[in-house]
């Protein structure tokens, strides 16, 4: 079986490593997943081992049980030698209107708070007219963004305004801890992703100036903050803004699922009392 097909890199090893590695990532032995799953434990140690071939069905079945994403459902059928089942729709094709319609209501209902929504690469593709606004004034230029329109390509990338220098970076004053939380989400994306460009983003992030050495040893194991201000240094005063992350419920398309919907709040009485004025309003 050829490498790639329909643009999905296939697991050389076949389907079998693979589904291991979803149930012990889910921390199921094989009779928690069979029972589950409404298969024997036996049949399902034969898939894993390779002395059984699943169906495409028994595949999507124990996919459903162990919660994997579309794109990674789409490899186990690759891995096994089925076509994908999920499709990839771009957000401006015109089968997708309903579905911006949808986002353009969060957005603009977010309205005068700042919120953007972004791919599983952390590119913006959509934002409303205050996070537009506020982007303008701590880049010091209007960035490449209409309000409530699908950005064009090359997007802006959330990490490399937050990595570089000369990005949002230089006001951000709890700096290091905003960058180490978000390059520890992109490191537990990536360790159960098939995904290059998110490695060469992570290889971009790593080699900004400042970021220190230590930080290329993934920390998975870290504990995700419930909640982690961002602190912000705006004309000598400094804000402290917390977000939220929507996401579409029961997504049947892949961009769908990959798709965030992040929304910021001031942190406090001082904050909102600033971001309420002028020139931030």
């Amino acid at each position: 079986m050829d490498s790639h097909r329909n643009g999905f890199a296939v697991e050389p090893s076949g389907i079998g490593p693979l589904l291991r590695r979803w149930r012990e990532a889910r921390h199921l032995s094989q009779l928690d997943l069979a029972l589950e799953a409404e298969v024997s434990a036996r049949h399902l140690s034969f898939l894993e081992t390779g002395r059984a071939e699943p169906s495409r069905e028994m595949i999507l079945t124990l996919a459903n049980v162990l919660d994997v994403p579309l794109r990674e459902r789409n490899y186990l059928l690759l891995a096994a030698g089925y076509a994908p089942v999920y499709g990839e729709t771009g957000l401006d094709d015109p089968r997708m209107a309903s579905v911006r319609a949808a986002i353009e209501v969060i957005l603009k209902s977010n309205e005068p708070r700042s919120a953007y929504a972004h791919d599983r690469h952390w590119d913006i593709v959509m934002a409303n007219a205050a996070f537009i606004r506020f982007l303008t004034i701590l880049l010091g230029r209007p960035p490449a963004l209409e309000p409530l329109r699908v950005a064009p390509l090359p997007r802006l990338n959330v990490l490399r305004l937050i990595f570089d220098p000369n990005g949002v970076r230089k006001v951000i004053v709890n700096w290091e801890t905003i960058a180490k939380s978000l390059l520890n989400e992109a490191f537990r994306k990536l360790a159960w992703a098939r995904d290059e460009a998110l490695q060469a983003l992570i290889d971009e992030m790593l080699g900004y100036p400042g970021v220190p050495e230590r930080w290329r040893e993934p920390d998975l194991e870290a504990p995700r903050d419930l909640i982690l201000p961002t602190e912000l240094r705006l004309n000598e005063k400094v804000v402290r803004m917390f977000s939220t992350i929507t996401k579409v419920a029961t997504p049947n398309d892949v961009t769908l699922e990959d798709l965030s919907i992040e929304s910021f709040y001031p942190a406090d009485s001082e904050t909102a009392r600033i971001l309420a004025a002028p020139p931030w309003s």
